[in-house]
């Protein structure tokens, strides 16, 4: 009877799990001729609504980049430049500690190609790429263009969607990606926070000595000028908006240079980011007084004589003379904010220098429709030249950013994260010794006492200096999450005086193709030695569908199986099998072949275990979880991602019942 209902579940679960292979991403194919010996291949596709595929340029360490793989290249054609993609939007995974790329509605893919070879008849593309929900799917479609006939196909059996004009973007004459899709949530709020940063910058920059002292100077020039105070109130304001307006045309003109997207793309780019870290560590510099960044005073000078002409013509030139006189304060921001705006792509630029000199404008309105507060403005002094170091500290920690993500990329690990986390205890340190006025700087007046205000600024920051301090010793520091590099980027991802290694369990006692997986669970990536393994110890086998990439999978990791009731079960009572399929070690020559199933060359590890979970289980998506015995009889029904610990442990404890009837 046993053995019958075991039977009766296995057909029973095989039959519910007909509808989990997913293919959420559907493809059309194109090749056009561009010349004699130059052709354009495009790629549309549509994403399934809250799927996520993501795109070339996503940083490593995340999910999984969309990648190209050219068959036949080698002396037939080659690629000209690389493939322009459709709109991305980037948002920060704090799963993975990295800012990820992805795809915003449909997909659209252009790669443009020379011919090297004038007998060479078709182009063979594969295509790979994840896409991701509350599971994630590794992807690989091969596409055979026709360059005589141009034509094209998905060699794949995969049913293919109609992607029409008014669903996908097109491609212009040259080839061009045009923008037709709405931002979703996830881009809006990103712009959001982008104006909020920028907006709170401006007001940062408002507070230095080169700003600051002009505001009533400004606002009393145009209450004498005028000859009411309406026309005093609308003078300002022109002026307020001419500053809106000249920093608004600066991050357009970043935009339009750059490209909305080619920044973001440069974002994981090693250069780009040790250029930005010299240029944040030369605007940290100036800010700390070493010297200042100050534009030609051929440029104020012939700015302000036009600014005496009068009219809105006279007072745009006003504005124009404070941001050129006032850029040596306020060009470091505006530096640092065009950089981070510019790394996100599309109008961030824009969005950010909108916030900025919001900001920045907001005061001389303010002052000339209200020219009584003056009288409640505090005096220029030493303040505002604190103000300046302050964001000169800020500054340099900053810097820092951008070197720890060129060493991520190159993978040098030369700033980990202890290094990382030292510069900044010593920055921020510094920073608090010198509001306490331990520490002074060239452009500091004398100081006998230090304000109130002064003083909690001090204290704040020395306690973040302290709370950074327990990193160094593998505290995960939620609060700067991001900043710093991952905890497995360290020189000891598990804490100073911790491995896998440590413990009572080492590598000695564990048995033949088991290594200690997550929270130091002893696991097996090879299926075939786990089984014999189970059945050495009589235990039930968690089959662990996975990936390097798939980001619910480290979320059931590090906030499921952490619970005590949960891990004491996968390290007692099962033997774990975790089956990684976007693992990329190649398979050797003669263990590749093609999948009967899916009519696929399988040629990875990661090829295997895909192949073997959607023959075997009619899945294709990750995390994906099956109890079964010894002899590979299932316990239960499988499950996917479940964030609930009580529902999942039920679901542990259900098979485990099972395995003892």
């Amino acid at each position: 009877m046993k053995k019958l209902a075991y039977l009766l579940l296995f057909f029973t679960t095989m039959v519910s799990m007909q509808a989990q292979i997913m293919n959420p991403a559907k493809w059309k194919s194109k090749i056009e001729k561009k010349s004699d010996t130059e052709f354009v291949i495009t790629l549309d596709g549509i994403v399934e609504d809250d799927w996520h595929m993501y795109s070339q340029y996503t940083a490593e360490g995340g999910p999984l980049p969309t990648e190209f793989i050219y068959n036949n290249i080698e002396g037939n054609y080659e690629l000209v430049g690389a493939a322009k993609e459709s709109e991305t939007a980037t948002q920060y995974n704090d799963v993975f500690e990295v800012d990820e790329t992805y795809f915003v509605g449909p997909v659209q893919l252009i790669q443009e190609i020379k011919i090297l070879n004038p007998d060479v008849k078709t182009i063979q593309m594969e295509l790979g790429y994840q896409v991701c929900k509350d599971v994630c799917i590794s992807q690989s479609n091969l596409f055979e263009f026709d360059i005589k006939s141009l034509t094209s196909k998905e060699v794949q059996n995969f049913e293919e969607a109609a992607v029409t004009d008014s669903q996908a973007t097109i491609a212009d004459k040259d080839g061009a990606v045009a923008k037709t899709v709405a931002p979703k949530k996830e881009e809006q709020r990103g712009l959001v926070t982008i104006f909020f940063i920028a907006f709170l910058s401006g007001f940062a920059a408002l507070l230095t000595p080169c700003v600051f002292p002009m505001i009533p100077m400004t606002v009393s020039f145009f209450t004498k000028q005028s000859k009411t105070r309406a026309k005093g109130i609308k003078n300002a304001i022109i002026y307020g908006f001419s500053i809106i307006l000249i920093y608004v045309v600066l991050g357009t003109i970043v935009t339009a240079v750059f490209g909305a997207d080619s920044l973001n793309a440069l974002s994981t780019n090693v250069w780009f980011n040790v250029i930005f870290f010299l240029l944040l560590v030369i605007f940290a510099v100036s800010f700390l007084g070493a010297f200042e960044i100050m534009l030609p005073n051929s440029w104020a000078n012939k700015v302000d004589s036009q600014a005496d002409r009068g009219g809105i013509v006279g007072i745009l030139f006003m504005a124009l003379a404070l941001a050129i006189v006032s850029f040596s304060c306020t060009g470091p921001i505006v530096g640092t904010l065009l950089v981070e705006a510019a790394s996100k792509g599309g109008i961030a630029p824009i969005v950010g220098m909108l916030g900025f000199s919001t900001a920045l404008a907001l005061p001389f309105m303010l002052f000339a429709m209200f020219p009584g507060w003056l009288n409640t403005m505090p005096k220029s002094g030493g303040w505002l030249n604190t103000v300046k170091v302050s964001l000169g500290f800020l500054e340099l920690a900053l810097a820092f950013k951008f070197l720890s993500n060129a060493d991520l990329v190159l993978q040098t690990h030369y700033l980990e994260r202890e290094i990382f986390l030292a510069i900044w205890i010593a920055v921020f340190g510094a920073w608090a010794f010198y509001l306490f006025g331990k520490i002074r700087l060239p452009h500091d007046s004398p100081l006998e006492h230090i304000s109130v205000g002064r003083l909690g600024m001090g204290l704040l920051v020395l306690t973040f200096t302290i709370y950074m301090i327990p990193g160094l010793w593998g505290a995960p520091l939620k609060i700067i999450s991001g900043f710093p590099p991952p905890m497995t980027y360290s020189e000891s991802p598990y804490g100073v005086g911790n491995s896998k290694g440590g413990g009572s369990t080492s590598t000695e006692i564990l048995a033949d193709g088991a290594e200690l997986g997550p929270h130091d669970i002893i696991a097996f990536k090879d299926y075939e030695k786990g089984v014999a393994y189970a059945k050495s110890v009589n235990k039930p086998i968690l089959l662990d569908f996975t990936g390097y990439a798939c980001v619910n999978c480290r979320k059931m990791e590090d906030y499921v199986w952490s619970d005590p009731a949960v891990l004491a079960m996968l390290k007692n009572e099962f033997v774990l099998i975790s089956l990684y399929v976007d693992d990329k070690k190649e398979l050797l020559e003669n263990e590749q072949y093609i999948s009967e199933t899916t009519g696929k060359k399988v040629k990875s590890v990661g090829n295997k275990w895909s192949d073997f979970q959607i023959t075997h289980y009619q899945a294709n998506a990750q995390p994906y979880y099956i109890v079964l015995d010894e002899s590979e009889t299932q316990m239960n029904a499988p499950i996917g991602y479940t964030p609930d610990i009580d529902s999942y442990k039920q679901w542990l404890q259900e098979g485990i019942d099972n395995h003892k009837k």
